[in-house]
């Protein structure tokens, strides 16, 4: 019964080894060793309530490995269906994570992304708190994909304000991005950007078929900024092999937020999976502007390989 008593007082009341020590008269060595016994007979039995299929080896040596502050990766049964079964399980994990962590003080950005889409169907509880758009409308996009939808759905699931932009992200030139941007409603929200405490984006591979951005330039435009080297891309905002922001032509046309307020923003959630995006991810995991990573083992896999053949500095 000694054991009993001990591991009540250790797990449950949170008492500290030294103090139970002292209430039963014995060492914190010999209280150290019958919680281990208790352990060890099944008297106690600790278990993790994982929060959706998430491999914790691969989740905690990604962290480790491009010091990120969490990291969750999806199991590989569950990376290996179809891109919409995927996307649905990381959009659940990001809901669920935002859904803890959101409070009334911040100020919550979102990019457009298919993944994040997902994400903001699965969110169902989010305290009071502004929703704001980090980038323009993908044309071509049906509008329960668009990014004023997304924004609009995440608003009032808060009952905060929305923050939408009601333009394109990719326009024709400077002085038509330059017009845009003094529009009341849209200089509005380009207002809150400095005020970010919190964002979720996607980050895309510089890859047909991997960005939504590089399929919406003409051809020459998108193969002059491969050849300057770009590699990842987050809410248009480029990225080359080494984290470093790129300030490219795409820089003037496009309706997002830049790449300094971006990293200014003290936590970002980055939703990026499968293994086509490895490279754009580590990319954009260089830059330091990602404290959270939510992707899959497809993805994370060649990550660390990545990680270990180039370490961080």
């Amino acid at each position: 019964m000694t054991a009993v008593s001990v591991a009540h007082r250790f797990y449950l009341l949170g008492q500290s080894k030294l103090e139970i020590a002292e209430e039963f008269g014995i060492s914190r060595f010999k209280v150290a060793r019958i919680l281990d016994t208790a352990r060890e007979t099944g008297l106690v039995r600790i278990e993790f309530d994982v929060p959706g299929p998430i491999d914790v080896t691969l989740s905690e040596q990604v962290r480790s490995a491009y010091r990120l502050d969490r990291a969750f990766v999806l199991e590989r049964a569950f990376s290996e269906g179809e891109r919409p079964e995927v996307r649905r399980h990381i959009g659940g994990l990001a809901a669920r994570l935002l859904s803890e962590i959101v409070t009334k003080d911040d100020v919550l950005g979102l990019s457009w992304a298919r993944s994040v889409n997902v994400m903001t169907e699965a969110i169902h509880r989010l305290p009071r708190c502004p929703i704001v758009q980090l980038c323009g409308v993908q044309a071509g996009m049906d509008m329960h994909d668009r990014s004023v939808e997304t924004v609009r759905r995440v608003a009032a699931v808060s009952g905060g304000d929305a923050y939408p932009i009601f333009g394109p992200l990719v326009l024709p030139d400077r002085r038509t991005t330059e017009i845009l941007r003094r529009q009341p409603g849209i200089a509005e929200t380009f207002s809150q950007f400095p005020h970010l405490t919190k964002a979720v984006v996607s980050i895309g591979a510089w890859l047909p078929g991997e960005s939504t951005v590089y399929d919406a330039l003409e051809p020459s435009e998108r193969d002059a900024i491969g050849k300057r080297g770009a590699v990842g891309e987050v809410a248009a905002r480029l990225f080359d092999a080494d984290g470093n922001a790129m300030n490219t032509g795409l820089t003037h046309h496009v309706l997002a937020i830049d790449d300094e307020d971006l990293l200014r923003v003290p936590e970002v959630i980055a939703l990026g999976y499968t293994a086509p995006k490895a490279e754009g991810i580590d990319a954009v995991l260089r830059s330091g502007m990602v404290s959270t990573l939510i992707t899959d083992a497809a993805a994370a896999e060649p990550l660390l390989k990545l990680a270990e053949a180039r370490p961080l500095t």
